[in-house]
């Protein structure tokens, strides 16, 4: 074992499956089991007043399909979908309306999730709000509409345990299947920016804190 790869092992050591703790994923890529679990209230709170003004709603893709995710935005800017193509918008579609503010609590989130995993001072400017019902799911996909890629994306899930594939920088690379359950939290950049990820369809688990739902909070800085 190289020098670079001991001090990897001590500051992220590998957790168990079911336990709590940090798992490199890769350079650049960690999961942290159950790191958001302390602030389950403040996010559950901050949520429902961000789907109150801001509800989720089914997107079309460029080919004119209905997205299997239901989503919403916070933050000064919004990701949107439509059949002229992908990109970010200040403004709610639906509504016309600037999208909710980013709660603190938010973005407290991710700026501490994105330090532990070696990005300091991450600031995103987006939270992309899905929601995952049984039998939705995320295509593979890279994450390519913001303008400056130094940042990194952190994923915060909750409800319904989802099965995360975590592929290479093609598409064509075999994934890793991960196992997300309530609270853990995925942190990719730098090497690992543009890895292609994406979501089995969701399978029904009524045993979660959020029933059979999953809610996956995704924080980037796209301006």
């Amino acid at each position: 074992m190289s020098t670079e790869e001991r001090v990897t092992s001590d500051l992220f050591p590998l957790a168990p499956a079911d336990g709590v703790g940090h798992r490199e994923l890769g350079p650049g890529a960690i999961l942290l089991r159950a790191f958001a679990l302390p602030d389950e209230p403040r996010i559950l709170a901050a949520l429902t007043l961000i789907t109150h003004d801001a509800p989720f709603r089914h997107m079309v893709t460029r080919g004119g399909f209905r997205m299997s995710v239901a989503m919403t935005n916070c933050g000064t800017l919004g990701w949107v979908s439509d059949r002229s193509g992908y990109r970010y918008a200040a403004t709610d579609p639906g509504s016309g309306r600037p999208w909710p503010e980013m709660p603190p609590a938010f973005a407290d989130l991710a700026a501490r999730a994105a330090a532990l995993a070696g990005f300091a001072g991450f600031s995103p400017d987006v939270c992309l709000i899905n929601r995952y019902e049984p039998g939705a799911r995320l295509a593979l996909h890279q994450d390519r509409d913001e303008r400056d890629f130094d940042a990194p994306i952190v994923s915060v899930s909750l409800g319904a345990t989802a099965v995360f594939l975590f592929g290479g920088l093609r598409r064509e690379d075999k994934p890793q299947r991960l196992p997300l359950r309530h609270g853990d939290v995925v942190v990719w950049g730098g090497p690992a920016r543009l890895r292609y990820h994406g979501v089995l369809p969701l399978r029904a688990d009524a045993t979660s804190p959020l029933g059979v739902q999953r809610i996956n909070l995704t924080f980037r800085r796209a301006g």
